[in-house]
């Protein structure tokens, strides 16, 4: 897909060589001072180093060349890999006072778990936070692959949490009635739910299969379904303000999932196991 080209104010705005950065780019020559200076300016603007020539935009190197005074074809000779673009990259977090670090992954991890994977789900949201907070905290962004694994585990561990808020709100009594919910009908079930009236017989469908089918077109018969259904859900015992503090939208997506995923084996088999 081409690339949009960019206007003068984005040009002057992100590729304007300022007073102490002229410092900085006039102690060197030729290649290495336009070099420099394309990635200054574009780590300034993105907050982590070009991979190579191509993520330059060409009117953007041409603006930076005027003010440099070397053409744009001395760019060419310029190596983007061995120990002059090291040396470049270190003076230019020096001057930045960005950072990068091991511990670094570990902080973004849990800042991300703390205010943002608790609320948005979304990898992808999720990755723009993780780079705002990077630019934030002058930290020097993770790799393409770093950063998404930074964003599973985030997302990994804010569901873990939420997950444990919720069991620990919940009854013994509920939690044995759901189990019998999802694992399906038979007298047990029946005892379990008390007197609600909706379970079913060995050859009748899962109670829970009953409660998520769709009501269908609306008569008498299918109102007493819809009752049955409720007076089965309401007989588990869910405390009100048991999602309280859960964002709407990551209660909305855990019940999509669970309206297209098949229970548990250990809830179908009514395994004790957590």
């Amino acid at each position: 897909m081409a690339r949009t080209p960019l206007d003068l104010d984005e040009l002057v705005e992100h590729w304007t060589l300022l007073k102490d950065e002229h410092v900085l780019v006039s102690g060197k020559r030729g290649a290495t001072r336009l070099g420099f200076a394309v990635l200054l300016k574009f780590y300034t603007q993105h907050g982590r180093f070009p991979r190579g020539r191509f993520e330059l935009p060409g009117e953007a190197v041409e603006l930076v060349t005027r003010q440099v005074r070397v053409p744009a074809s001395a760019l060419e000779a310029y190596e983007w890999t061995g120990r002059t673009i090291d040396y470049h990259r270190a003076q230019i977090r020096k001057h930045l006072g960005s950072r990068g670090n091991p511990s670094d992954a570990e902080k973004l991890t849990a800042w991300l778990v703390e205010h943002v994977a608790c609320k948005e789900r979304r990898p992808e949201q999720v990755r723009v936070e993780l780079l705002a907070r990077c630019r934030t905290e002058s930290i020097e962004p993770p790799t393409p692959g770093r950063c998404d694994r930074i964003v599973g585990g985030a997302l990994r561990v804010a569901e873990e949490t939420l997950t444990a808020w919720i069991s620990v709100r919940l009854t013994m009594e509920s939690t044995e009635r759901m189990v019998a919910l999802v694992a399906g009908a038979d007298q047990t079930d029946d005892a379990v739910l008390g007197e609600a009236g909706t379970g079913e017989g060995e050859d009748g469908p899962p109670v829970l299969g009953k409660i998520k089918e769709a009501p269908g077109n609306v008569s008498l018969e299918t109102m007493l379904t819809e009752i049955d259904k409720l007076l089965a859900v309401r007989a588990v015992g869910v405390p009100p303000d048991l999602f309280a503090d859960v964002a709407p939208k990551v209660v909305a997506g855990w019940r999509a999932r669970a309206a297209v995923e098949s229970p548990p084996t250990c809830a179908r088999t009514r395994c004790r196991c957590g």
